[in-house]
C-alpha cells in the first residue's frame, strides 16, 4: 500500500504539479481492508500461503489508483484538486472492494474445509450453467455491450453472471473428473509417442466443447468461450496426465473457430459478429475511426508508452474506449511502459505460481485439482484479455482481474483467491503435528502425488 500511495502522489505530481492533502486515503482505506482479510485468514487459515493476499492486494491497489486518475482527468478543472475520494469510477471501485474482500472473508468463515465444496458439485454445475446462459437467452438491451451478451442490466444496475460461473463450473469439473479419471485415463493407441483415448471417452470433451461453441456463437465472445473450454481441458490433463486431451483440445478449439469464421463469411446470422471483431484483428487499420477505433488507440497507447512510460499520470489513457474496463492494460502500459506491464504481468505469475503449488501440496485429488483449475483459470482470463488488447488474438469481453472496474469481476476473482488461501492452508497444514516435507524435485505428474499418496513425513 505504500507503492499505491505513492503511485497516487505522482499521478498527483505530473497532472497538478502539486500533492493534495489526501492522496493517501484511497490507500489507507485499502491498508484498513486488506490487514481486516489478512486477520480473518490468520483466524480460519493459519497455514494459507501468506504471498497471496499482499500480491493481489498490490494488484488492487494500482486499478483503483488508476481509475481514479481517469477520473481527475475527466472531471472540471475547478474540481479535480479536491475531487471527493469515493466519487466517480475510483471511488465505486474503492466501495466493490469493500464488498470483495467481505466475500472473500465470508468464504473462508463458512467453506473450513475445501472438500466440503464436493458435496455441492451437482449443484455447482447446474448453476454454472444457468449462470452462462442467462445472458445468452435475455434480449440485447438487457444483456450487450459492446457487441458481447455477457451481462444482465436492469436500470443502472448490471452484472455479469459468468465471472462467478465459472467457479462453479470448476468446482463441477473438478468432482466429476475425480471420479472419472481412471476410465479417462485409458489410452486406445499410440501415435507419434501420445497416448490418445478410445473414442467412447471423448463424450465429456465434445459435450463441454459444443457448449462452448454456442457460448462463441450466442454470446459473441471468443474469450469466454476460450474460457469455459480451456478450464475444462486443463482440468481433464491434470487428472489423466494425458497430453493427447490438450492435442484434442486444441484441434476442437480452434477448428470449431475458424469454422465460425467462415459461417460468419458466408451465412453470417449468430456468427456475424465473430467474423466482424475477426476481421477487426486480422487489420484494426482498414477502418481506424470506426470498427478498429478501439484497437488502434489500444496498440498507440502501447506504442507511445515505450520501454519505460511517459510517468503515473503524464500519458492520455482517456482516449482509448473502455479504458477503465476491458482496455485498462493498454492505458496503464501508456504511462508505466513495457517494464512496468511486464512488473504487472510478473506479479499474476506469482499468484498462478502460488496457486499450483497450492495443488502440488495438498493431500486429496479434489483439492488438486481445485486448485490447479482456479490458478490456470486466472492465467487464462489474463491472457485473452493482454491477448486481446495487443492483437495477439482477437478482442474479447473479459475483464483484467483486480485491475478492472466492475463489482462482478473483483467479488469473483477475490472469491477464487479465497478457495486458494483454504486449499493452500490444508496442503501446508502440519499432519497430526509432524512436519511434512516433499520429497525434493516433487511434480505435478507424479502418479502418487495426483493421487492423493501421502507424502515423505519427517517427524520432529
Amino acid at each position: 500500500m505504500l507503492l499505491v500511495a505513492a503511485y497516487s502522489a505522482t499521478i498527483q505530481i505530473t497532472m497538478f504539479d502539486t500533492i493534495t492533502g489526501n492522496f493517501w486515503v484511497p490507500a489507507a482505506v485499502l491498508s484498513a481492508l486488506f490487514l481486516g482479510l489478512h486477520l480473518v485468514v490468520r483466524y480460519t487459515a493459519p497455514y494459507a500461503d501468506p504471498a497471496l493476499i499482499p500480491a493481489v492486494a498490490l494488484l488492487n491497489g494500482i486499478g483503483v489508483a488508476f481509475l481514479r486518475r481517469l477520473d481527475l482527468a475527466d472531471a472540471p478543472a475547478a474540481e479535480r484538486l479536491n475531487y471527493p475520494i469515493f466519487a466517480g469510477t475510483g471511488g465505486r471501485q474503492l466501495a466493490w472492494t469493500l464488498i470483495a474482500v467481505v466475500c472473500a472473508a465470508i468464504v473462508l468463515l463458512v467453506v473450513r474445509d475445501h472438500r466440503a465444496i464436493s458435496r455441492y458439485a451437482y449443484t455447482l454445475g447446474l448453476a454454472g450453467i444457468v449462470l452462462v446462459l442467462i445472458p445468452a437467452l435475455l434480449p440485447n438491451r438487457f444483456s450487450e455491450i459492446n457487441g458481447a451478451k455477457l451481462w444482465i442490466r436492469v436500470g443502472g444496475f448490471q452484472i455479469q453472471p459468468g465471472e462467478f460461473a465459472k467457479l462453479a463450473l470448476l468446482a463441477f469439473f473438478a468432482y466429476y473428473l475425480v471420479r472419472k479419471r481412471e476410465v479417462l485415463s485409458l489410452a486406445s493407441r499410440r501415435v507419434l509417442g501420445v497416448d490418445f483415448p478410445r473414442g467412447r471417452d471423448l463424450g465429456p470433451v465434445i459435450a463441454v466443447w459444443a457448449v462452448s461453441l454456442l457460448v462463441l456463437i450466442f454470446e459473441k465472445d471468443l474469450g469466454t468461450s476460450l474460457l469455459y473450454f480451456g478450464m475444462f481441458v486443463v482440468t481433464l490433463y491434470i487428472a489423466t496426465e494425458r497430453v493427447s486431451w490438450l492435442i484434442i483440445g486444441l484441434l476442437l478449439f480452434f477448428g470449431g473457430a475458424y469454422s465460425a469464421y467462415l459461417l460468419g463469411a458466408s451465412v453470417g446470422g449468430p456468427f456475424a459478429n465473430f467474423y466482424d471483431r475477426a476481421q477487426i484483428w486480422l487489420d484494426p487499420f482498414s477502418d481506424p475511426y470506426e470498427r478498429g477505433y478501439q484497437l488502434v488507440q489500444s496498440l498507440l497507447g502501447l506504442g507511445s508508452g515505450g520501454l519505460f512510460g511517459t510517468g503515473p499520470g503524464g500519458g492520455q489513457p482517456t482516449k482509448i474506449p473502455e479504458v477503465h474496463n476491458d482496455f485498462i492494460f493498454a492505458g496503464l502500459g501508456e504511462e508505466i511502459g513495457l517494464f512496468g506491464l511486464s512488473a504487472l504481468l510478473i506479479i499474476y505469475l506469482l499468484i498462478v505460481q502460488r496457486g499450483l503449488r497450492a495443488g502440488l501440496a495438498v493431500r486429496d485429488s479434489f483439492g488438486k485439482l481445485l486448485a490447479g483449475g482456479l490458478a490456470f483459470t486466472l492465467a487464462l482470463q489474463v491472457f485473452v484479455i493482454v491477448g486481446g488488447i495487443s492483437r495477439l488474438i482477437p478482442l474479447t469481453g473479459q475483464t483484467t482481474p483486480f485491475l478492472s472496474a466492475g463489482g462482478s469481476s473483483l467479488m469473483a476473482n477475490w472469491m477464487l483467491i479465497a478457495v486458494l488461501l483454504r486449499v493452500s492452508d490444508a496442503a501446508r497444514r502440519p499432519v497430526d503435528g509432524s512436519v511434512s516435507a516433499r520429497p525434493s524435485g516433487a511434480t505435478a505428474s507424479a502418479p502418487a502425488q495426483l493421487h492423493g499418496a501421502p507424502t515423505e513425513v519427517i517427524k520432529p
